[in-house]
């Protein structure tokens, strides 16, 4: 009897501890869904920030060059780069890594600490000169290959170079700008094995001339973790590009969202994004070099290539931005659209009815969005893959990278404050202006050039006197589940085809054209596409008319294609507000529908390169996706 009274107390016991652990695994469900999964991404974060803290306080210091070497003496015949139909070797590119250096020491008399820009597109030359420059000790400039006139040579000034490295087939960008660059005492070479401009001179031939026996270390050995590395460029709302400065220590960190995202030794990442980005260079052959994988580059995106490309390379991941996948949606359907290797992607600006589109059609493909500026000092990762959201909400982490997401007045066009002068942060479900705390271990590095473009980037006396922020110009929004969405962007600045576009500086050459009194140059959304295109409102001088042939050949000329407006409104008077900013807001409403808008408006015809007038046939078309923009 006590033996079957024991046996149904023990049964008893097990039943209450598995009833108990029902209900907590319940109450996580439902108050905690994503309790294991913050703590997971937590601890491997934590992870790697301590493997690079390590790398960084080695003495003498560890750089990226140095754990490209690594991988060279671990594994010198794993294939580093595929480029068209050419593959090279981690110790391939070693070797002519070496030889570009000692070229560019010898004939560009490059020694250490010189700025040398590279004005390239994606091809393997871009970064073999870029390990060249790492073991001569100096930093590189990415020059964005669409800019030119102006914007080049503010580009090319603010980051202090003395070299330019071109590529042929961008001679007359170079041309343009020559006899400034010559004036200023720069050298510049064609990456080739002639020139055919009087006052550039080769480079490729003397580099294939040139030893392949390692530097000394003592080019490099005065680097530090705030030693520059890499100059890369990003419009703000100060109107041309500024130089964002990332040091050694920012580089070595830099490939923590690939690194997060899963990328191994055996991968295969492809890149279709430029390497004058952050993104191509920073993120996707930085973290190539950090587990020792392949990476494939591609000249350009091609929607109708990217799947042959991915099968042909095997490969296994790749990097976006939101337009690619929704180009990738567009194309037509094929039997063999699951047909590939590939298991993940990363990248931002995807939408949620593209993402579940390219999900449903090219398979269960893990999307890793992540959220992070070239300069800034926020970063947010979507580890759940949660469907729209540029991040999560982790309060482990946000100890580590405090942040917070204030009021802000789209028409003043700055934050809200309260009576006491401070910023007010927004409740959850409501959008506000991101801003992230400036401290020791979350620095702000700022721009090369002049200082005043830096400060503009901070935000003082936040919540406290003295505390100083990062202004991210971004709008986004947390919701009660603690995962975020970005919502727009705020100021001078809208983003198309993957590009920040600075309106001040489209306005400036917009205003160039002669019959222009005055131009407001403003983004306005387009349906089923990411960002905003460019549109201009002008008020033309007394007694002129509008030219469509004349406007079109002064962007073409000097704006790259993306920051070209492609639609004009013409107005009889440019609203200012109280404090004489041009008003941008009520325009952005209006958009660019004919049958609402009264004002004259033209459409930049590329078939018939000028700028006709807008119509609602043109309109449906757009609406319809029946014209490409």
């Amino acid at each position: 009897m006590k033996a079957h009274t024991s046996q149904l107390l023990r049964m008893t016991i097990v039943q209450k501890t598995l009833i108990g652990i029902s209900l907590l695994w319940m109450l996580k469900r439902i108050f905690f869904p994503y309790l294991l999964k913050d703590l997971r991404f937590f601890f491997r974060a934590i992870g790697y920030a301590r493997s690079i803290e390590r790398e960084v306080k080695r003495s003498p210091f560890f750089c990226i060059l140095d754990m490209f070497l690594k991988q060279v003496s671990t594994k010198p015949n794993h294939t580093f780069i595929l480029y068209q139909d050419q593959s090279y070797t981690y110790k391939e590119i070693d070797l002519k890594s070496n030889q570009a250096a000692w070229a560019l020491s010898q004939y560009a008399k490059v020694k250490t600490g010189d700025c040398v820009a590279i004005f390239l597109g994606n091809e393997p030359a871009y970064i073999w000169l870029w390990l060249a420059l790492a073991k001569l000790g100096c930093p590189m400039a990415c020059m964005n290959y669409n800019i030119r006139s102006k914007s080049f040579l503010h580009c090319f000034k603010c980051c202090g170079a003395k070299v330019l490295v071109a590529a042929p087939e961008l001679k007359s960008a170079v041309e343009d700008v020559l006899p400034a660059l010559t004036e200023d005492g720069v050298m510049v070479f064609y990456l080739g094995r002639d020139s055919p401009t009087e006052g550039v001179s080769s480079l490729l031939d003397k580099v294939e001339a040139a030893s392949v026996a390692p530097l000394p270390e003592s080019y490099r050995s005065s680097s530090t973790v705030k030693t520059p590395a890499v100059y890369i460029y990003t419009s703000g709302t100060t109107g041309l590009p500024k130089a964002a400065l990332i040091n050694q220590g920012r580089l070595l960190l830099s490939s923590s969202i690939s690194t997060l995202a899963g990328i191994s030794g055996n991968d295969v990442l492809y890149i279709p994004l430029p390497l004058y980005h952050s993104a191509g260079l920073m993120i996707g052959v930085r973290g190539c070099i950090q587990q020792g994988a392949t990476c494939v580059l591609r000249n350009k995106f091609s929607a109708s290539q990217f799947w042959d490309d991915c099968r042909k390379y095997n490969v296994t991941a790749f990097q976006y931005i939101g337009e690619i996948l929704r180009y990738l949606c567009n194309t037509p359907k094929k039997d063999n659209d699951k047909d590939h290797r590939v298991r993940f992607a990363v990248g931002n600006g995807l939408r949620q009815d593209v993402w579940r589109e390219f999900i449903n059609r090219f398979g269960n493909i893990h999307i890793y969005e992540f959220y992070a500026a070239t300069e800034g000092n926020s970063f947010f990762f979507n580890y759940t893959r949660k469907v729209g959201a540029m991040g999560r909400c982790n309060s482990l982490l946000r100890r580590l990278r405090p942040y917070h997401v204030i009021k802000y007045d789209v028409e003043k066009d700055e934050p809200v404050r309260d009576a006491a002068g401070h910023c007010i942060c927004v409740a959850k479900g409501e959008p506000g202006l991101l801003i992230s705390e400036i401290t020791i271990t979350n620095p702000f590095t700022g721009y090369a050039g002049e200082e005043s473009q830096t400060e503009k980037k901070r935000l003082r006396n936040v919540f406290k006197m003295g505390d100083v922020y990062f202004n991210t110009g971004d709008l986004v929004m947390i919701d009660k589940q603690g995962f975020i969405f970005f919502q727009d962007r705020v100021g001078d600045t809208f983003r198309w085809k993957g590009e920040n576009v600075a309106t001040t500086e489209v306005a400036d050459i917009v205003g160039m054209t002669d019959f222009v009194e005055e131009a407001n140059v403003y983004g306005v959304p387009v349906p089923y596409h990411e960002g905003r295109i460019g549109m201009v409102s002008i008020k033309l001088k007394q007694g002129e008319s509008f030219d469509g042939d004349k406007l079109y050949n002064k962007v073409t000329d000097y704006l790259p294609n993306y920051a070209r407006p492609c639609f004009v409104r013409i107005q009889d008077a440019i609203k200012v507000t109280g404090t004489y900013k041009q008003r941008k807001v009520e325009l952005v409403k209006e958009g660019f529908d004919p049958l609402t808008i009264k004002d004259p408006l033209y459409f930049l015809d590329e078939s018939t390169k000028q700028y006709k007038p807008m119509d609602s046939t043109i309109y449906k078309a757009i609406l319809e996706k029946k014209m490409k923009i």
